[in-house]
């Protein structure tokens, strides 16, 4: 840890990049965008050999190429994908063979929102993540952002499974975004869900 406030007086590196190791933190500029990777990809293995695979992810903006072209690898494999993005969103839901697994919902309301959020199914034994990082490049690549994971609360993990759980069912101030990245109002009938969220 002592390396990475060095680093974030002097902005240089390290030159052997395995001289600053995380245990659980996920940081930007060190191991944040490829351990999400590594995240999907495990959905990705899981929905190959046939097995529930879902991620659901709550940021302000998404942007950032590398980890978009993941989500469309996973959708492409069969794992269901909501997102709750409430800015720019760069990422085209709904395109089938490319994205058809991936939903799109916006919410907007009085307040600005800064949760991020990551939950990955993981065969039923999810893992939450709670941070500061949207998927944007500046984030990845230019910033020092961090990402946690919620160990060992399953009282939180529930809370917080909870809430994106009403926001995914929310039919009054959200929208869903389509394959023309056009804002769509979500219309249910009464005493119905919109959205199919059985895996949260």
């Amino acid at each position: 840890m002592e390396l990475l406030f060095i680093f974030l007086a002097k902005r240089v590196k390290p030159t052997d990049s395995n001289l600053i190791k995380f245990n659980n933190l996920l940081v930007a500029q060190f191991n944040l965008q490829q351990r999400f990777i590594e995240l999907i990809q495990r959905e990705i293995e899981q929905a190959e050999q046939g097995n529930t695979a879902a991620i659901t992810i709550k940021l302000n903006n998404l942007e950032e190429k590398v980890l978009i072209a993941k989500l469309y690898e996973a959708s492409q494999a069969g794992v269901k994908i909501n997102l709750i993005i409430r800015g720019i969103c760069r990422l085209i839901p709904g395109v089938k063979g490319m994205s058809e697994h991936i939903k799109v919902n916006r919410i907007v309301d009085r307040y600005l929102e800064h949760g991020r959020v990551f939950v990955f199914h993981n065969q039923g034994k999810e893992e939450v993540y709670l941070g500061s990082a949207d998927w944007m490049n500046r984030n990845i690549y230019r910033r020092i952002e961090v990402c946690f994971p919620i160990l060992g609360f399953h009282r939180i993990q529930a809370e917080i499974k909870s809430i994106l759980k009403l926001q995914l069912a929310d039919n009054v101030k959200s929208v869903e975004i389509n394959d023309k990245m056009i804002n769509v109002p979500i219309v249910t009938k009464q005493g119905t869900d919109p959205i199919s969220i059985s895996y949260l």
